[in-house]
């Protein structure tokens, strides 16, 4: 059976419409002694561990089932219930990934709340921001730091709780500050089977479930409006498109699957793809230390699956790269491995010689790299972000396979996704079932023509995945939807199933380009923002994003629309892909093409300083300790050049780069050069260098 009709014929307990927590309910009937949640110990002062959890060996993880999960979240809601939390309260999550966030989400979804998230790098005005927009009531934050960046402006907030999840000090005299394990003891006091049962029944698909605010590359960050009915939808649209069908016979995310998870749970991408969709499916989820414990959380967990954005998978990259390193002879064999494993994903038809090749590979390399990653692993998702071809078709070589997918916060968040069955490296994959996609052609310039024979275009979605717009934002609601006449609509909804869009060149007309408001209807409290209509019938959110869609269904973007660099030529380049090339280039940390309303591309490139001072090694070359004047030096500047020049041969003449800066400082989270979500943060990377970039263009 074809995997497009597998996936539509689909049946399973786990579909179906339905809210979050009787979703949670269901999973935890059929799956109650099967291990739900994997935690780590030794590295919180977790206050559930003694009275409700047994404590983890230090730096060794520790089992949940899915009964003793669940008994936590029914005590959990019921303690915030007793707190006061009531049906529609927002109620902020500010701590790292970790067992308690998931289990503080149930409970808070069951006793009728609505989750606003708040990531744990937000400085104190952020926070004051991200808690007093959605006039949230309480706080659950990780420990007693963050509990001090909440109290730092509590006099600008309506908050009459907050929690923290791990064991503080120094509270008593406040009455309205608890750890999570009273909350839980309070729960455990006040929970009736009955009572819970009418708080999980009076939720409705269509009531607000969470606030998640956008990562904020520019501006405010924004307030997504996600209903039960959003996820639920979005985590069946996964399932069938990664689930256990029948005659499967490539990995699925199924009862026996275990994922690692360590993104951010603040952003709706692991939220769904390693929350919702694991527990509804029945999966457990070991969670990480940190980002920076990978290596051997991996090895610990030894996961089957997992998410993360690119800019990981660059890392794992560099790290397997940086310890071929170690011996001339060892970079030698990896090197000649990497070009084997790359030359036999590519191959149509890999001949004898070739398999022979890559067994070898296999052996010396690539065994070694799965066995980094616990052994177990059948495939990880890469989101958030555009991956690198030549990285995913390495990854796919060396036995490690990397679906590539596509969505936004506005839409729960999943779009496309590669299917395990028949991935396109290259690609974001075709849409999910129930879904509808449509291209806007005249967003787009000449010189930006397909590669595959497709369409390009501004990506319009529609689904009960999309929310129906942002919190107390009705203009911006306004801009984000279009309303399409009935007989375009009608032929999008006819062809979306087999990967068509817009017949090519079909432009939208000036009227349908024209947005439109959601709904005739006044907000019911104009306070709250709550509700405008809850829907976007009839209507296409504007992704801003510019995609190729191939006449195979399957989706390649190109580009943030907002970011594509205009010369002042006319030509339109896309930033991604140059920056992308850059990935496998051991010179180079990172990289971000500049030039827009300039005569040509221009780069702010953070080299590789540790790989540079081993060539200079090499080359009997006396580098300063200083990484400015490391970067000032001109002889690194000719050995990234070099790079440069390699990276330029794949691109046309116009988008090539023709000079650039080395700057010493990576663009991260904390020098607020990245969101949280690890995407460059474009206008403060252009304000931080702005002496250089008037240097490039001889300003």
């Amino acid at each position: 059976m074809d995997w497009r009709q597998a996936e539509t014929e689909f049946e399973s307990e786990v579909l179906g419409e339905t809210t979050l927590p009787r979703m949670f309910e269901a999973s935890a009937d059929r799956n109650a002694e099967s291990p739900a949640q994997r935690y780590k110990g030794g590295i919180y002062d977790r206050s559930l561990a003694g009275p409700v959890l047994a404590a983890a060996p230090d730096g060794e993880y520790a089992s949940l089932s899915y009964n003793e999960m669940r008994r936590s979240v029914r005590r959990l809601a019921a303690g915030f219930r007793d707190l006061g939390v009531g049906a529609g309260d927002r109620v902020g999550i500010f701590a790292d990934t970790r067992m308690e966030w998931a289990q503080a989400d149930f409970g808070l979804l069951a006793a009728g709340g609505v989750v606003t998230t708040v990531y744990t790098g937000s400085s104190p005005d952020q926070v004051e921001y991200l808690l007093s927009d959605p006039d949230a009531t309480g706080v659950v934050v990780e420990n007693g730091e963050l509990l001090e960046r909440v109290l730092d402006v509590e006099d600008a907030l309506d908050l009459e709780f907050a929690v923290s999840i791990d064991e503080i000090d120094g509270y008593g005299d406040r009455e309205d500050v608890f750890t999570l394990a009273q909350v839980h003891e309070r729960g455990v006091g006040a929970f009736d089977a009955e009572e819970y049962e009418g708080w999980v029944n009076d939720r409705a698909p269509d009531d607000l479930a969470s606030l998640i605010y956008t990562s904020g590359t520019t501006g405010q960050p924004k307030g997504v409006r996600l209903s039960h009915r959003n996820f639920k939808a979005n985590v069946d649209q996964v399932y069938r498109r990664v689930g256990p069908h029948s005659e499967k016979t490539v990995p699925a995310i199924n009862t026996d699957s275990e994922a690692i998870s360590f993104l951010p749970l603040a952003h709706v991408f692991e939220r769904l793809s390693g929350h919702f969709l694991m527990f509804a499916a029945g999966a457990t989820v070991g969670y990480a230390e940190s980002p920076d414990t990978l290596q051997e959380d991996f090895s610990l967990l030894q996961p089957t699956t997992g998410a993360s954005v690119p800019r990981v998978y660059e890392k794992l990259y560099d790290a397997i790269r940086d310890q071929a390193a170690e011996s001339p002879v060892r970079e030698r064999i990896f090197e000649w491995a990497v070009d084997v494993g790359r030359t036999y994903q590519t191959a149509d038809s890999p001949g004898v010689r070739l398999r022979g090749k890559r067994a070898v590979a296999d052996r010396l390399v690539f065994s070694e790299v799965r066995a980094a990653l616990g052994g177990n692993v059948e495939f990880l998702v890469s989101g958030g972000g555009s991956l690198s071809p030549d990285l995913a078709e390495l990854f796919h070589g060396m036995g490690v396979p990397i679906l590539e997918g596509y969505g936004l916060t506005e839409t729960a968040p999943v779009v496309s996704v590669n299917p395990p069955e028949a991935p396109e490296i290259g690609t974001i994959g075709p849409p999910v079932h129930d879904e509808e996609v449509r291209l806007d052609s005249a967003v787009v310039a000449d010189d930006l023509d397909p590669k595959s024979g497709g369409e390009v275009g501004e990506l319009l979605v529609r689904g009960p995945n999309v929310t129906d717009g942002y919190w107390n934002r009705p203009g911006e609601t306004e801009d984000a939807f279009q309303a399409v006449p009935a007989s375009s609509a009608e032929r999008s909804s006819a062809d979306h199933s087999s990967g068509r869009s817009r017949p090519k060149g079909e432009a939208f007309r000036d009227d349908e380009r024209r947005p439109s408001r959601l709904s005739n209807h006044p907000r019911e409290d104009e306070t709250s923002g709550e509700s405008e209509e809850r829907s976007a019938s009839g209507k296409w959110f504007r992704t801003g994003d510019i995609v190729e869609q191939r006449p195979d269904g399957y989706i390649a973007f190109r580009e943030r629309s907002k970011q594509l660099l205009v010369l002042s030529t006319g030509k339109n380049v896309a930033p991604g892909p140059i920056e992308d090339s850059f990935a496998q280039h051991a010179a180079v940390e990172q990289c971000m093409a500049i030039g827009d309303g300039e005569k040509f591309v221009g780069a702010l490139i953070v080299p590789n300083e540790a790989r540079v001072r081993e060539w200079a090694a090499d080359e009997g070359i006396d580098l300063p300790d200083d990484s400015r004047a490391l970067c000032e030096d001109s002889r690194v500047q000719e050995y990234v050049q070099e790079t440069v020049a390699a990276v330029n041969e794949d691109f046309e003449e116009y988008e090539r780069i023709k000079k650039f800066a080395l700057v010493p400082e990576e663009f991260t989270e904390d020098n607020d050069l990245l969101t949280p979500t690890m995407k460059k943060k474009r206008r403060n990377v252009l304000d931080r260098y702005a002496d250089e970039i008037d240097d490039i263009y001889g300003r």
